[in-house]
């Protein structure tokens, strides 16, 4: 099965979405801080050229004459002044320090300490309450001031300041239109490139999006190289590193079943005629405890040969033994008549009834290296004689299911506990302490059914007893 990443782990898509995407929120923020501010100093700029246009046009409702001022200030001016309901003009005219002359009383006069330059306006913020309610929420307001000399040669020089106010409200509104009107195409825009480095991140690593699917789809013996010949620069590196790895795994493998099986070629010889001797001692012998011991050796050269017989069978099952599996077209309903005919004598032997149930004159084509699966039938049918018991019955069944073939073992001896069913498929390893077994036959059932890319299970015969189900695809699978 495929591994899973552990859940502290951070995906690689994720994290290069984040330092991607991160960068441009930052950006986002900060253009819109900036946007904001400049908007607000085009807002003031342009609500100051209104104000002290508004301040001039009052100076000239005020005309100084002899020792004192006219004031021309008709009704249609003041509406003018205060032509929008919403955002009234307010202004005052007044001559330092204080007297009021025209307009509202409750202006501030410019901050303490701003330089005071005459015939040119000075801008600043104040908060005024609204007449005619004096206790009212204050307005925080855009003012101009506009000091300006009057008199003459016989009358000494005085000055007037010429305020005029309106709201931050407007100022404020338009800053928060160009705001508005800058940033939703700049959103839109971020969002459009947030989807292009999404899916440039994800075009960028579908190739190893590839390569740990190939890895994961592999059989566990499978130590063939990995091919990613489109795959950029980085990642070929990393599959040429994987390959070496690879390459490394598959020499250590050949190395060891070639020792495996020459180790047990080399066995055969002196077994057999260890086999052989110890028989014909036998026959020879007339002490019975000579014979016994005789026996004793005997068995255990046969149990020998047996071991060494599996370790040649698992060296050629294993996938790393040949390149490729050479399979052939058979019927299975004969070929499994064949392997149980030819271990008829050895269950007679154990007394054990043998027995097939397959469909007459019925033909079911399989694809399947022959030599192999005899093997791997040969041992389950072995271990059911070995393992059931004198009395026992032993049944072979061949159907078909689907695109699939079905072989299934049925004894009903003892069985093995549903706990050790998965076990039992290690090289080795025994659910009983009974019999004369090494351990491997199951292992060697599994490498050589998993080589043709079927599975075998292990179940329940009824009415007591173990099944075992070998599954093979019929047709040609490739490797």
């Amino acid at each position: 099965m495929p591994a899973r990443p552990a859940p502290d782990m951070v995906s690689l898509h994720r994290k290069l979405l984040l330092w991607l995407l991160l960068p441009q929120l930052v950006l986002w923020v900060a253009g819109g801080f900036f946007t904001y501010r400049l908007a607000a100093g085009y807002a003031n700029r342009a609500i100051d050229a209104s104000l002290a246009q508004a301040s001039r046009a009052l100076l000239r409702q005020v005309k100084p004459i002899d020792q004192g001022l006219l004031i021309d200030f008709p009704r249609a001016a003041q509406d003018v002044l205060e032509a929008d309901p919403r955002d009234p003009l307010m202004y005052t005219v007044s001559t330092p320090p204080g007297h009021f002359i025209l307009g509202n009383e409750n202006l501030p006069l410019p901050p303490a300490g701003s330089e005071r330059k005459l015939d040119t306006p000075t801008f600043y913020d104040g908060d005024v309450v609204p007449q005619p309610d004096p206790s009212g929420t204050p307005k925080h307001m855009r003012i101009a001031a506009l000091y300006v000399a009057f008199g003459d040669i016989s009358a000494p020089q005085q000055t007037m300041l010429v305020q005029v106010a309106r709201s931050s409200a407007n100022r404020e509104e338009l800053a928060r239109a160009i705001l508005a009107d800058t940033l939703l195409p700049l959103s839109g825009l971020m969002l459009l490139m947030s989807v292009i480095v999404w899916a440039g991140i994800r075009a960028g690593l579908a190739p190893l999006a590839r390569l740990r699917r190939e890895v994961e789809s592999r059989a566990p013996g499978d130590l063939t190289p990995l091919k990613l010949d489109l795959a950029p620069t980085e990642l070929r590196s990393l599959a040429g590193a994987l390959n070496d790895l690879l390459a490394s795994v598959r020499h250590h493998v050949g190395a060891q079943q070639r020792f495996i099986a020459d180790a047990a070629h080399q066995l055969r010889t002196p077994l057999a005629g260890l086999k052989s001797q110890t028989r014909l001692a036998l026959e020879a012998a007339g002490d019975d405890t000579q014979r016994a011991r005789l026996d004793m050796v005997h068995q255990s050269a046969t149990r020998s040969a047996h071991l060494v017989a599996q370790l040649l069978t698992l060296a050629r099952a294993e996938p790393g033994a040949a390149a490729t599996l050479e399979r052939a077209r058979f019927d299975l309903h004969r070929f499994v008549q064949e392997v149980a005919a030819h271990l008829v004598p050895r269950a007679l032997r154990a007394g054990v009834d043998l027995g097939v149930e397959v469909p007459a004159d019925i033909e079911l084509p399989a694809h399947a290296n022959a030599a192999l699966l005899r093997e791997a039938l040969t041992n389950l049918v072995d271990n059911a004689i070995r393992y059931a018991g004198r009395g026992a019955e032993v049944t072979l069944h061949v159907r078909q299911e689907g695109a699939d073939a079905v072989i299934v073992v049925d004894d009903n001896g003892p069985g093995i506990a549903a706990a050790d069913r998965e076990r039992v498929f290690e090289r080795f390893v025994r659910a009983t302490e009974g019999g004369d077994g090494c351990g491997l036959g199951l292992a060697i059932v599994r490498e050589i059914i998993e080589r043709h890319h079927g599975t075998v299970t292990l179940g329940d015969a009824e009415p007591h007893g173990l099944r075992v189900t070998i599954r093979l695809p019929r047709g040609p699978v490739a490797e």
